[in-house]
């Protein structure tokens, strides 16, 4: 499937392009979005971006994740990433986000996490969609539960970021029969 462009009320989730490194960089260059992501280095250094574009498109040409760019439609500017990681011999998928610092708190990672879990459940047909964040951020939580998705369980000292073991929550949706 050819990855599309999605709609939601003030956002385009779209293919991502490598005009938007720049802003990426920008972005998840502060801390505290490496701080509350797994794979989010700090420091962002430079062609990073680039590169995790390039690998993003080639992971969703394969069919094995679909990453969109966050944009507002309004201006196209740049707020963050949203996406699947699919795992299609389970039909199921891991749901990831990061928003930059100055969208915090406008409801833009909802909308963004709710249009891309009814994407994976009707355009993908997944069965399953889950998601984990750091016992540390809450907000990242009520994201999910916003989105629908249910807390499942803590699992203590789930991962290790920069030399400090983390607890991890996780939250999940199934298909409605």
């Amino acid at each position: 499937m050819r990855q599309p462009t999605l709609l939601t009320k003030r956002l385009t989730l779209r293919p991502y392009q490598q005009t938007d490194a720049p802003r990426m960089q920008q972005l998840a260059g502060e801390r505290v979005i490496a701080a509350t992501t797994l794979r989010i280095p700090h420091p962002y250094a430079d062609g990073v971006a680039e590169e995790w574009i390039a690998s993003a498109l080639e992971r969703t040409a394969s069919g094995n994740a679909y990453h969109f760019a966050m944009v507002l439609t309004e201006t196209d500017q740049f707020l963050g990433s949203v996406g699947l990681t699919v795992q299609r011999e389970w039909e199921r998928a891991e749901l990831g986000y990061w928003i930059g610092v100055p969208y915090w708190g406008r409801g833009y990672t909802t909308e963004a996490a709710m249009e891309i879990t009814r994407f994976g459940f009707e355009d993908l047909g997944l069965n399953r969609i889950y998601a984990s964040v750091f016992a540390n951020n809450p907000a990242s939580a009520r994201v999910l539960e916003k989105a629908g998705l249910t807390y499942e369980g803590r699992h203590l000292q789930a991962i290790k970021k920069w030399d400090e073991f983390l607890d991890t929550l996780t939250y999940a949706r199934v298909k409605q029969v």
